[in-house]
């Protein structure tokens, strides 16, 4: 068996720009799961807008970013100077608690493309898919009452999937989306803990990933970045996936290859996986989960996004506590040091 997925990847495995590509020119939504705040994962899709625009895909789309600064971003990334000083506003605006770096350089990177295309030539264009969530509302316990004041705009991922619908599946446009795992989903439903149901498991199939694959099932395609899963029963993220299968074939080359291939009828699809996402489903295997897999980088060598130590310097700190996220999550801090000490916990943990 390990031979014959040795040989599978050796004859079929593509560079992850190539992948990406191909897998943009078939689908017009190509969605990119990733765990929030890797640097590799930022740093690949940074130097992939290049090569997306010259393949005719003309949009980035990314969960980081509220609709209601579309009009300020794109003019960030069309102007005549990059405002780096906004492009960290922009990301502040919708969520004060992501002071990293790799974020807001995807929006340098689109300048950089659009500075240099001719006059009169299509612009590339980052489209934010959420909206600017009011947390000073958020006393800490969610409940159908609270979240309709938080979530103000209605259930996010359908706000997501209209969005898109709007600009780019009636516009007839492509489109590369950056979005957390969970967001990725299209054929697989995620098991959750319910104590009405049998075996207490609810298989949600809500997310932006669901919802388009049951409009337009033959034009979304799904891609996982490799990354730790959580384990059945604890939920730490400590998993590797497929049980580590994916990462003992990595070592059998002669050096470390970045790739992306198929999971979708393959033999690196039929992988077995123990995870949690397992849960509630028998014989699982990676092709239930995505479509596609891309391998920038073992696990062990993965790095957390830059964490930017200037990101608060032009916003009171009143207004990073007020809007602070998910406050059932994690303590308010009540001083700036307890801030980045948060903040830079999150990217050690990648």
């Amino acid at each position: 068996m390990k031979s014959q997925l040795m040989n599978h990847l050796k004859e079929n495995l593509l560079s992850p720009e190539k992948y990406v590509i191909k897998k943009c020119k078939k689908y017009p939504i190509v969605l990119l799961a990733e765990r929030h705040a890797v640097k590799q994962n930022l740093d690949f899709v940074n130097k992939m807008i290049p090569a997306l625009y010259n393949a005719g895909i003309y949009h980035l789309g990314m969960e980081f970013g509220a609709s209601e600064d579309q009009d300020a971003l794109d003019e960030l990334i069309t102007g005549e100077t990059f405002d780096e000083e906004l492009a960290k506003k922009l990301i502040f605006n919708y969520n004060v608690k992501w002071p990293y770096k790799e974020y807001w350089e995807l929006y340098r990177a689109a300048w950089e493309l659009n500075s240099k295309v001719g006059k009169g030539a299509q612009k590339f264009r980052i489209l934010n898919l959420s909206y600017k969530y009011n947390w000073k509302e958020f006393s800490g316990v969610r409940t159908p009452q609270s979240c309709s004041k938080i979530f103000h705009k209605g259930n996010i991922e359908k706000y997501r999937f209209h969005l898109i619908e709007k600009e780019i599946m009636d516009k007839n446009e492509r489109i590369l989306i950056l979005t957390g795992t969970i967001h990725a989903l299209t054929r697989y439903h995620y098991p959750q803990y319910d104590e009405t149901a049998s075996n207490f498991i609810r298989f949600n199939d809500g997310f932006l990933g669901n919802l388009i694959y049951q409009k337009y099932p033959s034009h979304v395609f799904s891609i996982l970045l490799h990354q730790r899963f959580s384990d059945k029963e604890s939920l730490i993220e400590d998993r590797s996936p497929a049980n580590g299968q994916i990462e003992e074939l990595i070592t059998e080359f002669d050096h470390v290859v970045p790739m992306g291939f198929d999971l979708i009828d393959t033999v690196m699809g039929e992988l077995k996986d123990d995870s949690y996402y397992s849960t509630g489903y028998s014989d699982f295997r990676l092709k239930d989960l995505f479509d596609g897999y891309l391998f920038l980088s073992p696990l062990n060598k993965l790095k957390g996004c830059t964490v930017d130590p200037h990101f608060l310097n032009r916003q009171l700190f009143l207004d990073v506590q007020v809007n602070y996220p998910d406050k059932d999550w994690a303590r308010v801090p009540e001083t700036q040091e307890e801030y980045w000490q948060e903040v830079n916990s999150y990217v050690a943990r990648v």
